[in-house]
């Protein structure tokens, strides 16, 4: 018997209400979740990462449409009421917004903010958050963790302020776990850390992880399964080692042949995806990735294509996973030599 998924979005479609109107952003989005998976999402700026998130969150900008399917345990969350929808917000998903600086109030200390959801969703008194608060800074490895209870986030540096974050996502024991850009502005030395602990959180606590970046290498070490979005859609998706080796769709393709390599001559140009990610507001209604596709025919203009499934070796099945298969959105990937 199968078992429900811990999140299962099904032709999750939403549409952001613009000067010139309605304009879609996400294009039938569908892929499940059990607990304890690791899943990433990555593709460029604009290809609705950060929207699948906010999605999932209920915190999609005003007068936005949404349609399609979003389950959390078999909950459904599209058109649950606000009252409903904040009570497992927080309680039940945690995020880690991408700039600390931004998302932290700066008028509060730091202890009154991991103080806030312990109080609405678990109804602790002060002392009983403000020794939570502190054992959550001490388990995210914040140093002198009792000195920074009552700092402001402007006292803390980049690193500290992302621990925080990591701390009041955690704070009442999620279920899953969104972090978005996770590491945006931070040193090299910083980023591992981070997303090391983060990943040790996550294993501890049996959550399932969506970690969303445009960081192939960061994908390849932190997550079990990648999808690859562009245009609003997963383009590609597929357990990570074999996404690695084995890239199916000329956009993935073209992301992989851009990365910096060891070895390269001083003064050789990087792999360039010639164009761009086209605009909101004249998104296509066929393939988005027809107009900077080496590959590109008449069908790819004609309609979005539909997954298709790939083969994939037996080393790669994992019967943990919801999804062990190798899917495609493109109808030329049979005749595209995969480049490694």
């Amino acid at each position: 018997m199968t078992s429900t998924p811990l999140l299962s979005i099904q032709n999750l479609c939403v549409s952001l209400e613009t000067a010139q109107g309605q304009v879609e952003a996400l294009r039938g989005l569908s892929f499940d979740m059990q607990s304890g998976e690791k899943m990433g999402l990555i593709g460029e700026s604009g290809c609705g990462k950060s929207l699948t998130a906010l999605a999932i969150m209920g915190l999609l900008p005003m007068r936005s449409k949404v349609t399609g399917s979003i389950k959390l345990n078999g909950t459904e969350l599209i058109g649950m009421r606000d009252e409903n929808m904040c009570r497992i917000r927080g309680a039940r998903m945690g995020m880690i917004f991408q700039e600390p600086m931004t998302a932290l109030n700066p008028v509060q200390t730091i202890w009154q903010q991991i103080a806030e959801p312990l109080q609405l969703h678990q109804g602790m008194s002060k002392s009983a958050t403000q020794l939570r608060a502190l054992e959550l800074l001490e388990r995210v490895q914040l140093s002198r963790a009792k000195e920074r209870l009552m700092a402001y986030p402007h006292q803390l540096s980049g690193g500290q302020r992302q621990r925080v974050m990591i701390a009041m996502a955690l704070a009442c024991q999620p279920d899953i776990l969104i972090a978005d850009e996770p590491t945006t502005a931070l040193d090299v030395t910083v980023q591992k850390e981070v997303l090391n602990l983060i990943s040790q959180l996550v294993s501890e606590d049996g959550m399932g992880l969506l970690l969303i970046s445009h960081d192939l290498g960061l994908m390849r070490d932190q997550v079990d399964r990648v999808m690859v979005m562009y245009g609003g859609s997963v383009v590609e998706s597929a357990p990570t080692q074999n996404l690695f080796q084995h890239r199916r769709h000329p956009y993935t393709q073209g992301l992989f042949a851009a990365r910096p390599q060891l070895g390269l001559k001083r003064g050789t140009r990087l792999t360039t995806i010639p164009g761009q990610v086209p605009d909101l507001l004249n998104w296509p209604t066929a393939c988005a990735f027809a107009d900077r596709c080496a590959h590109v025919e008449g069908a790819c203009r004609d309609a979005l294509p539909p997954l298709s499934q790939a083969s994939i070796s037996s080393d790669f099945t994992n019967s943990n996973h919801s999804d062990t298969s190798h899917w495609v959105r493109c109808v030329k990937w049979q005749s595209i030599e995969s480049q490694t």
